[in-house]
């Protein structure tokens, strides 16, 4: 017997994980860590998200390698002091009924920028080289982000080794904090999306030219991680399936690679676009209400893998519509959260899958019930007063 509830609320079952909905909180920055740790502000942040009744939550971009922090204060797993702070978000989330995945990242040739609250600017070499642990811009080749970015080294075997090494150790300690999910960030110009560009990557040795040597580093990650990662936890990865430059990586590459991701044993592509070439305050993709959904659906057709949709998702009935249409499996909100972190039982309610407040935590939710009554009298009351006021 089909289940008859929303498929935004029906359960998702990937490898051992059984996710309680298709809602998922997407990585959002928050440049709030201590030295790569995370602080109180953390256990707020996505802790509320919890309570909000996501299936699955992210975290910010979490650097493998201090070198590749996209701003001072990043989210960090690049050593084990790294774990224990992260282990009590965990467990919080998971004391809510939520999953929790970390969203890994190098940044590349895109570390080193302030937050958007101060302009999200690149920093100056000078500064980055005076930091507590000192950045440095990485990339495939010898050419800069974009104006105002330093050129990044180009890595030589060596150091495209010790990045793949990085993730590994990264994913080992991802295990260790309990996260049930690790997304890795191949997308927004990022260290790995720039090696798989021919806008950024002008090598001319094994890691360049032809589309299937630059997608060398993307699949050596995935590879390496899947057998780091236990087999019962799911693995995703972010995409941009377009960067958003002309000539550059095409939605027809990232079908290719999304096929070679999911013989790796990636499971989920989370389909985002752009960033290769601008600052991390901007996307090179014209914005509008479900803008990146066509990418999930294509995606999701031509490579046969479950795929998260996010961009402007903003209302239960458009959420609904991207599932029942085949368009993604997942539905991923990130502005939307931040307005309103209980979107999800917000959600429930307006598809009629929560007519009672059942799905909100109990210490919530019975208060809720035992004021709905009250409320509906209060404002039949309030609009029958307005009516007789308002006759003649």
């Amino acid at each position: 017997m089909s289940d008859p509830s929303p498929l935004l609320f029906q359960p998702l079952k990937l490898r051992s994980l059984t996710l309680a909905n298709r809602v998922v909180i997407s990585p959002m920055c928050q440049h709030a860590a201590d030295r790569g740790h995370a602080t109180p502000w953390h256990m707020v942040h996505l802790g509320k998200f919890a309570l909000g009744g996501a299936g699955l939550i992210l975290t910010e971009s979490t650097a493998v390698d201090p070198r590749g922090r996209i701003g001072t204060a990043d989210l960090g797993l690049w050593k084990d002091s790294q774990i224990a702070p992260l282990k009590a978000v965990v467990d919080f989330v998971h004391a809510q009924g939520s999953a929790i995945g970390v969203q890994l990242a190098h940044a590349g040739r895109k570390a080193g920028s302030e937050p958007l609250w101060e302009g999200g600017a690149a920093l100056g070499d000078e500064r980055m080289a005076a930091d507590e642990e000192p950045w440095e811009r990485l990339g495939p080749s010898a050419l800069a982000a974009g104006p105002g970015w330093s050129a990044p080294r180009a890595l030589d075997a060596n150091g495209v080794a010790s990045v793949v090494k990085h993730f590994v150790d990264a994913t080992v300690r991802a295990d260790k904090a309990g996260f049930d999910v690790v997304e890795l960030h191949f997308g927004h110009g990022y260290l790995v999306a720039s090696f798989l560009s021919p806008n950024a990557n002008h090598r001319g040795d094994a890691l360049g030219g032809s589309r299937e040597n630059r997608m060398w580093l993307a699949l050596e990650i995935a590879q390496r991680v899947r057998a780091a990662w236990p087999a019962g936890k799911p693995l995703f990865c972010r995409l941009s399936a377009v960067d958003g430059t002309l000539d550059g990586w095409s939605l027809d590459d990232s079908v290719i690679l999304a096929r070679e991701l999911k013989r790796c044993g990636v499971d989920v592509i989370d389909c985002s676009s752009g960033g290769l070439t601008e600052e991390t305050r901007a996307l090179p993709v014209p914005r509008g209400l479900g803008f990146q959904v066509p990418f999930s659906e294509r995606i999701r057709r031509d490579a046969q893998i479950a795929t998260q949709a996010v961009g402007m998702i903003v209302d239960a009935q458009q959420a609904e519509a991207v599932l029942a249409n085949g368009q993604a499996d997942l539905i991923a909100l990130g502005r939307e959260a931040l307005f309103d972190p209980y979107w999800p039982h917000h959600a429930a309610a307006a598809l009629g899958a929560d007519p009672g407040y059942e799905r909100w935590p109990v210490r919530h939710g019975v208060w809720l019930a035992k004021r709905a009554p009250g409320l509906a009298r209060a404002r039949a009351e309030a609009a029958a007063h307005s009516n007789e006021e308002g006759t003649p």
